[in-house]
């Protein structure tokens, strides 16, 4: 039987990136074209393959039956393309350790604890990224991260680092005894938290803590939690923040937990590739990580 010709490499990254993402417009972004360019690949692979790929409909794209077919081939293609291209890569270049986390992590946890971790590896080539964004750990980009989920990633190599809960804090000076005193403070909310479920915000904790009378829609909003904490060791209001990201400033007694209760949070997670799981300063990375999770648990 005569062999088919393969259709363009560029179709293929195109329908790979759609099939990702469920998506046109996230695919484009990706790429870095249009929708409509990315409309216009799809329909030529669809033409050459005389398949139909996608379903089309106001609220998703779904694959058919040939276009699954053609996605599980296109992921391990890729995948084994970008393993090529980052052994390569490695092969040229001095090994550094890529770590991507969230800036609110690298603010509150990690900065601080960095010259403790150049003291005990200071071999060790750190570079660090900030995101909010998952980045693949198993591209050039990052050789490791530290998520913040619900549950781990099993595709990946995964090691729970802390189970984080929620803890309401303030500045000393405001001198909190019960939960009638929030009445009549500024309370602080974060937007766009995503996790954990439910979220610790202001909401849940009257439900569970009371008081029945607090106004938990007024306050200040902030996107970024590292604001919020340092408008709180200002003085200016009260917090339902992560233990572990106010683990330094209630050290410092910048913060105090002002009243009690607890609201679950999500799981830290390092992830890394299985390949990469094998390399040295990776091991060495996740083994302090550990030791140094271990103290905050203290």
């Amino acid at each position: 039987m005569k062999s088919r010709r393969l259709p363009p490499l560029s179709a293929i990254r195109v329908f790979d990136a759609v099939a990702r993402h469920a998506s046109f417009k996230y695919a484009a972004e990706e790429i870095g074209v249009t929708s409509t360019a990315i409309s216009h690949q799809i329909r030529v692979l669809e033409e050459v393959l005389n398949q139909r790929l996608f379903t089309r409909s106001a609220r998703a794209v779904t694959l058919t039956p040939a276009g699954d077919i053609l996605f599980r081939a296109s992921e391990n293609m890729f995948a084994t393309l970008r393993e090529a291209l980052d052994t390569i890569g490695n092969a040229a270049q001095p090994e550094v350790l890529t770590l991507s986390t969230t800036s609110n992590f690298l603010t509150n946890w990690l900065v601080p604890r960095l010259p403790a971790l150049h003291n005990q590896h200071p071999q060790l080539e750190l570079r660090l990224h900030s995101s909010t964004e998952l980045v693949d750990v198993r591209s050039a980009m990052a050789d490791c991260a530290i998520r913040y989920g619900m549950q781990s990633d099993e595709t990946l190599d995964n090691t729970l680092l802390y189970r984080d809960r929620f803890v309401l804090v303030a500045s000393p000076q405001l001198k909190l005894s019960c939960p009638e005193d929030l009445l009549g403070l500024t309370l602080f909310h974060i937007e766009n938290r995503h996790v954990p479920t439910p979220e610790p915000d202001w909401w849940h904790w009257r439900e569970t803590f009371g008081p029945a009378e607090l106004a938990v829609q007024s306050g200040i909003r902030f996107d970024d939690e590292t604001h919020a904490i340092q408008a709180a060791i200002a003085g200016q209001g009260v917090l339902l923040a992560s233990e572990l990201l106010i683990h330094h400033a209630l050290a410092q007694r910048l913060l105090h937990i002002a009243l009690p209760g607890i609201l679950p949070g999500g799981n830290y997670y390092f992830v890394t590739s299985r390949e990469k799981a094998e390399r040295e300063d990776v091991q060495q990375f996740k083994q302090w990580l550990l030791q140094a999770f271990d103290t905050t648990k203290q």
